[in-house]
């Protein structure tokens, strides 16, 4: 599911939640790309006596492709790090969500070129989903 309206991108997983997000911090660690924090919404939820279902949000990224971007456009910097959403709905279904690339692009008024740095974001997503 692609929305250009708001810029959010989601994709199918048919893994678990918890097995998602390992295969994402798992593609992450291969690639040398800096896991700055997981979330864990439904976790923090609970402590509060707030049923949830299982929530995460994986923050990530790399200076080397990040840095260009803000130096182009600094507002960028509210987008990043990049971020992965993993959610389970109330029929079971796991999901994984980000703002696309294209549509940060836009929002910042980042130069074309520049966006291939955080263009990954699809290709990680896509592989811990499979």
């Amino acid at each position: 599911m692609n929305s250009k309206e708001n810029g959010l991108t989601s994709i199918q997983s048919i893994h678990s939640v918890d097995e998602t997000v390992a295969r994402l911090t798992d593609s992450l660690s291969s690639k040398g790309v800096m896991l700055f924090a997981l979330i864990d919404h439904s976790a923090e939820a609970a402590k509060v006596g707030l049923p949830m279902l299982p929530t995460r949000v994986i923050i990530f990224g790399n200076p080397k492709g990040g840095t260009p971007l803000m130096l182009a456009a600094p507002s960028i910097a509210i987008d990043l790090p990049l971020k992965l959403l993993i959610a389970e709905d109330a029929k079971g279904v796991v999901t994984i969500t980000w703002t696309s690339p294209e549509y940060l692009a836009r929002r910042h008024g980042v130069p074309h070129a520049l966006i291939a740095n955080i263009a990954v974001i699809a290709a990680i997503a896509q592989q811990a989903a499979a």
